[in-house]
Parts: C-alpha cells; structure tokens; sequence
C-alpha cells in the first residue's frame, strides 16, 4: 500500500520540484536503486553508476516536460534508462556473450534441493546469455523491463514510447526466441 501511495505522488513531487528543485531528490530516492539495479543487470555495475546518475541528472533536467498526468513516475524513468543502455548496447552483448563462454558454477553447499535448483540455472546461464546476446535491441529492452524492471507491458509502452501492440510482439518474439535458445529442460520452466 505504501508503494501505491507513493507512486501516486509522483506527479505532484515533480511538479513541486519545478518550484522547488530540491524536492525532486524524493523521485531520487523512491527510485534510484531500482534503476541503478536494472543498469546494473544490464551492463555490469560500473556502467551502472554512470547510467543511473544520468538517468537522474537527464530526469531532473526535463523534469518540466514531464507529463504530470502520469502519476507513476518509474515508466519514464526506466525509459531514460532504456535510452542510455542503448548506447551501451554492444558492451551489453560483449557481456552476455562473455557470461555465456563461462562454465557453470560448482554445487554450493546447504540443502539438496537447493543446490539442484543452483546448479540447474547454472546450466541456463550460457544458453540464456547468448539467447538474450542475439535479440534485437528493442526486443532485449521490452523484455528485460518485463523480465528485471517487473513493468507492465502499458508501463513498457510508456517507458519505450512504443505503441502497445509494438510492445506485445516484441516481447512475445524476444520470449520465443530465447525459449528456442535454451536447452529442453530448461525450456519448460521458462
């Protein structure tokens, strides 16, 4: 309840900040960790800092076209994001084909069925890296924001400027060909 009612501030945080430029530390603070994290899967943590404080910094600055009918301000700042990792996109897929060269990890010791469960999502890692190296940039974006940011598809839209439809076939592409990427086994859990 807590997050709706301050997502539903959004708006008028913003629009304070317009007279009060400090007040829009509060849009950096509900949200930066989240952004920072959804950088950070996307293109390792130390592009992650630069990526999440010009996330913030790019907000900030066009924080006056910001449409104060939305009151939930994570789908435009996930779009900025989305932006700037797109110019990292080949540093993107260089580490995904990287994560995907490197062998699975070893049982981790504590219960049975944990190590199984660790050991079976090593064995996707390579597969899933080098599934989600060959997508097409906009297909990777719709469905890592699905996936990691856990947007709606209508947030998606938002965040990508993208009609809904656009959205919809994207990820509904991006899905098939990671699922025909992965192992048989592993398919099914997707």
């Amino acid at each position: 309840m807590k997050r709706i009612l301050a997502r539903s501030a959004d708006a008028s945080v913003i629009e304070r900040s317009l007279r009060e430029p400090e007040d829009f530390a509060q849009i950096f603070d509900r949200y930066y960790d989240a952004i920072h994290g959804y950088a950070s899967r996307r293109l390792g943590p130390t592009a992650a800092d630069d990526v999440a404080a010009e996330t913030f910094l790019i907000a900030f600055d066009r924080r006056d076209a910001y449409d104060l009918s939305r009151p939930d301000a994570r789908p435009w700042l996930y779009g900025i994001a989305s932006n700037l990792i797109a110019r990292h996109h080949r540093a993107e897929a260089r580490q995904y084909r990287a994560l995907a060269r490197t062998g699975p990890d070893g049982p981790s010791e504590g219960p049975e069925d944990r190590a199984a469960a660790r050991l079976d999502a090593s064995a996707a890692r390579g597969p899933l890296a080098d599934a989600l190296a060959d997508l097409a940039g906009g297909e990777r974006d719709v469905l890592l924001l699905v996936a990691w940011a856990q947007l709606s598809m209508q947030e998606v839209a938002e965040a990508l400027d993208l009609p809904a439809g656009t959205v919809r076939s994207r990820l509904h592409r991006a899905r098939r060909r990671v699922r025909a990427a992965l192992p048989e086994a592993i398919e099914e859990a997707v």
